[in-house]
């Protein structure tokens, strides 16, 4: 009798005991030459994971529907749309062939790095494409069905591919890129009421500058207070971008320019009221720590010397949303609610931590900003790019160190700042994009003293080769700054290391085991590690029988105890990933008698936040940490304690500023994984007292400066390096993260 399933084979299906028919080697000229071996092709990679499925399929899609219309497409033009396609989930916005073939084709793929290709298993791009000329894989860019000239935008029709000079886009990406350069031109050209340095709005903004920014009698500087100027430029322009590394006080100068646009606006001649302003960031926990951070600058501002200052300070917003739910995200689309035919009601929009825009985001929020609203970034353009397509802040900052300011507009910063604009940043071929750029370049945080700060900027400083950058950081470790170590851990066996130094903080590893150290004119605690915020759950848990006020107190001061420690990875998964490493320290930790367990939930287990719960009130990226409270009950209007049985909830800061504690019972909690590994990527935003970064014992195309700098920035006043092969660090800190785009071309362009 048949099987049931013989009906889904074909009729000519070999029996089940046949020997497997094994299929020719793939060549590169029968790749080029059929389609039917490229789709085997791709499948390769696609197994090797050097490839997406979404890729390949979209090439097959492709091939049918030119085929469908009698003019299909060769296999070089459909090999190019699978690699462009793949460009986006790697950062990029397009295909450079002409970058590509100068950096290596095998870039362009996600291979494994060093010597981890196994060459046996499938030709790589290298391979495939030896013979094959720039000029010659140009000339397949020219069909008619799938790519069009992106050089002249009125005949670009609606294919899927542009092509723009030597760099091929999926169409979507190519719009979001040219709705971004027009958007911007457009703000950037712009004559608003200060364009005149002798109009009213002009001086009345300098006379708030000067009661915001007050010089003390006597004292000198020793350069321009970049902070006034950048409230000056921004003032000025109707876009404009704030940037700067950590510690430079980019939230109080936007406090402080917030402060002076309402004033200016509160106090018009004619139609006086107050700006409306919006203030958002990328994700859930930028916007709630700059919600946090707000709030307490704008508490603290003394507008003592702005007319009307009572009111200006009410009309100075606090609270902090995301991009997603300022424009109104539509679930199950990629549209949002505000667009150019339903525009945001606003007058100022500021844009936090906006080195994590992606392409798309930044092209949605320009096309639903209204024509005569003010658009201002906030970030650090060396930080990490977003995860997704596009490094949008970092492209357009790319001058920002030379400023490039023009004549005119350093006389009117001068004018409405009262700060003298250096001479080597003026130019007058300066593009219009320079000229709404301002550098913070005054560290508040990192003074000459710091280590941290001498770190960051060596690994920030680009280098001619490896070698020069390698030692420009070694010199750093070697100079005997009292804040940072670099240790080297066991290749053979890291656990050990690594647990030992995220468990007791390495204290003794740094000068003097960190003891009497001042940062200003307070001594701080030496580093600690996990331990720390483990013993003092512990220790000060209040009694069961205490209010519920004191079991709040509680968990902040919990929290904070964890925020003195937190250990960075590059990776997710690995021995040297988040996944290894959170096993290696819970298992040190449970050794150890600070956590009873480490599946599951249990007392003191910190967890991070993996996608916005606005039920919850929790946005990904906030961490909380899981303590053991008094089982409560309540039976006629009263509560009752119940001291002989305990229940476990998790607990997170409000993030609003007030100091509140959210309790959450953790079998509501559903997007959430352990946290004692971080990896940078998700550290963004957020600062530590002391931060580790473990180095993978492998190179990886994740690994570079970006990465780095971004890791030891995250340090507060201490950072330790934990390395299991100092060749990988020399190496990582010589790679430039390199996003492809046309954006920055455009923009400036002669």
């Amino acid at each position: 009798m048949r099987d049931l399933f013989d009906d889904l084979l074909p009729e000519d299906a070999p029996p089940e005991d046949a020997p497997e028919t094994a299929e020719p080697p793939l060549t590169a000229t029968a790749v080029l030459a059929n389609t039917g071996e490229l789709f085997r092709l791709l499948d390769q990679w696609v197994e090797l994971g050097w490839l997406r499925a979404l890729d390949a399929a979209l090439v097959r899609f492709l091939d049918r529907e030119t085929r469908d219309a009698g003019q299909p497409a060769s296999s070089l033009l459909l090999l190019a749309a699978a690699l462009a396609s793949h460009q986006l989930g790697r950062g990029h916005v397009c295909l450079d062939l002409e970058a590509t073939r100068q950096a290596g084709l095998d870039d362009a793929l996600s291979l494994p790095p060093e010597d981890q290709v196994v060459r046996d298993h499938a030709l790589l791009p290298s391979e495939l494409l030896a013979d094959v000329s720039l000029t010659a894989w140009q000339a397949v860019l020219e069909h008619p069905l799938l790519v069009a000239d992106g050089a002249n935008s009125e005949a670009a029709g609606n294919t899927p591919l542009v092509r723009d000079g030597l760099r091929l886009y999926l169409r979507r990406y190519w719009q979001y890129e040219q709705s971004i350069y027009a958007q911007l031109t457009r703000r950037m050209a712009q004559s608003g009421p200060m364009a005149d340095v002798e109009s009213a709005s002009a001086i009345a903004l300098a006379r708030a500058l000067a009661a915001l920014f007050p010089v003390a009698a006597g004292s000198r500087s020793e350069g321009p207070d970049w902070q006034r100027v950048a409230c000056a430029n921004a003032a000025r322009h109707g876009f404009s971008i704030i940037t700067g590394g950590p510690g430079t006080g980019k939230t109080t100068t936007v406090v402080k320019l917030l402060a002076g646009l309402q004033s200016v606006a509160l106090n018009a001649s004619a139609e006086p009221r107050a700006l409306r302003i919006r203030l958002a960031a990328p994700t859930g926990k930028a916007a709630a720590r700059l919600n946090e951070s707000i709030a307490g600058a704008v508490a603290g501002l003394d507008l003592s010397g702005l007319p009307d200052a009572d009111h200006c300070r009410r009309a100075i917003p606090t609270e902090v949303t995301t991009l997603h739910r300022l424009l109104g995200s539509i679930p199950g689309s990629r549209r949002f609610r505000h667009d150019r035919d339903n525009p945001l009601v606003v007058d100022v929009l500021v844009i936090d931590e906006a080195s994590m825009v992606d392409i798309e985001m930044m092209a949605r929020v320009l096309e639903a900003l209204p024509a005569g609203a003010k658009l201002i970034l906030l970030g650090d353009k060396d930080q990490l790019a977003s995860v997704d397509a596009g490094a949008v802040l970092g492209e357009l900052c790319q001058r920002a160190i030379a400023g490039h300011y023009t004549g005119d507009n350093a006389r009117w910063l001068e004018a409405v700042s009262g700060a003298e604009i250096p001479s080597l940043l003026l130019d007058e071929q300066g593009r219009p994009l320079d000229q709404v750029i301002t550098l913070l370049r005054t560290s508040y945080r990192f003074d000459a003293s710091s280590g941290i700060g001498q770190l960051a900027a060596a690994v920030n400083q680009p280098a001619e080769t490896s070698a020069m950058a390698a030692s420009a950081v070694r010199k750093v470790f070697s100079e005997g700054y009292r804040d940072i170590v670099r240790i080297n851990i066991d290749r053979q066996n890291p656990a050990s290391g690594i647990s030992q130094h995220a468990v007791r903080g390495g204290a003794q590893q740094f000068h003097e085991a960190g003891l009497n150290r001042l940062v200003g004119n307070k001594t701080i605690s030496p580093p600690v590690g996990y331990g720390c915020y483990l013993r003092h759950m512990a220790q000060t848990r209040p009694e069961t029988m205490e209010p519920l006020a004191s079991f709040d107190e509680w968990a902040r001061s919990t929290l904070e105890a964890y925020g003195q420690f937190q250990l960075l990875c590059a990776l997710r998964r690995g021995p040297f990933g988040v996944e290894g490493l959170n096993d290696t320290i819970a298992n040190a930790l449970k050794r150890a008698k600070l956590i009873s367990a480490t599946e599951g939930w249990y007392p003191g287990r910190p967890v991070l936040v993996t996608r916005n719960d606005y039920s919850l009130g929790l946005m990904n990226g906030d961490i909380g940490i899981t303590l053991e409270l008094p089982a409560r009950q309540w039976v006629d209007g009263k509560e009752l304690i119940e001291p002989d049985r305990t229940v476990l909830r998790v607990a997170f800061a409000a993030g609003d500023g007030s100091g509140g504690i959210r309790w959450i019972l953790p079998s509501r909690l559903q997007g959430v994984e352990t946290v004692y590994a971080m990896t940078v990527h998700k550290s963004q935003g957020s600062e530590f007292a002391h931060t580790c970064l473990v180095m993978p014992d492998k190179l990886n195309p994740v690994l570079t400066r970006e990465l780095i700098y971004t890791g030891i920035t995250r340090a507060r006043h201490w950072f330790s390096l934990l390395l299991p092969d100092n060749n990988v660090f020399d190496q990582a800190v010589a790679r430039q993260v390199t996003r492809t785009s046309g954006l920055g071309r455009l923009l400036l362009q002669p």
